[in-house]
């Protein structure tokens, strides 16, 4: 039986610029295609029992790279065929003509290939699981219910596990700045913050989503 792809959409290309881009040692390669008659680029960032998981954006431009700068806490993202920012990072956009029916959307979301919710006490809990397996930390991803915002990361913790989880915090607020500013040195509690620039830190980048995840259960 196929294992249909899901695709998630994220708010804004300037977000999924800083999925592919930010804080990442090699920036990944995006998809270019068509979906449900528009155009878009995407990257996979997880398999959920077999199923590829992809994130995508709605794009009005077409061009060779997704070009990603943070400068003076202002994120600058665009679609160019040339890489002549030294200061930028890049990722590759790889088009594709036609999707084959194996890479087409899974239309049903099947009860039992979900992210389980583990809810975890506050910010800090969060970040010493970010690190994961991974050279680069895991992104955050963050999404409304309605009531409150949630924002957390998806892993599993051993590869004979069938479950994975959506490991997160439930929030009051709307998390607006791009990224989460940290320190394991001086005790301070973790803000989000727009700048990447202070010494002595670390950070995550926050991803929101359009709408709630429709992998996580409720």
């Amino acid at each position: 039986m196929a294992k249909f792809p899901y695709y998630i959409e994220v708010y804004d290309m300037t977000g999924f610029s800083r999925l592919v881009c930010a804080l990442e040692r090699i920036p990944r390669t995006s998809f270019s295609f068509g979906l449900d008659g528009r155009n878009v680029i995407s990257v996979q960032m997880d398999v959920l029992k077999e199923r590829p998981v992809n994130y995508y954006v709605s794009v009005d431009k077409i061009g060779h790279y997704l070009s990603y700068g943070l400068r003076g806490g202002k994120e600058d993202c665009d679609i160019v065929n040339t890489m002549t920012n030294p200061t930028y990072l890049y990722s590759p956009i790889v088009r594709v003509k036609s999707l084959p029916n194996t890479l087409r959307p899974e239309t049903n979301t099947d009860p039992d290939v979900m992210y389980v919710p583990l809810e975890l006490e506050d910010l800090t809990s969060l970040i010493k699981l970010s690190y994961g397996f991974e050279e680069s930390p895991f992104p955050l991803f963050a999404f409304s219910d309605g009531e409150k915002w949630f924002v957390g990361l998806f892993m599993n913790f051993n590869e004979s596990d069938e479950f994975s989880y959506f490991c997160h915090v439930r929030l009051d607020y709307e998390p607006t700045k791009p990224f989460l500013k940290y320190s394991s040195k001086d005790g301070t509690e973790p803000t989000f913050v727009n700048s990447i620039s202070d010494h002595g830190y670390s950070y995550l980048k926050v991803i929101k989503l359009k709408d709630k995840h429709p992998l996580v259960k409720p």
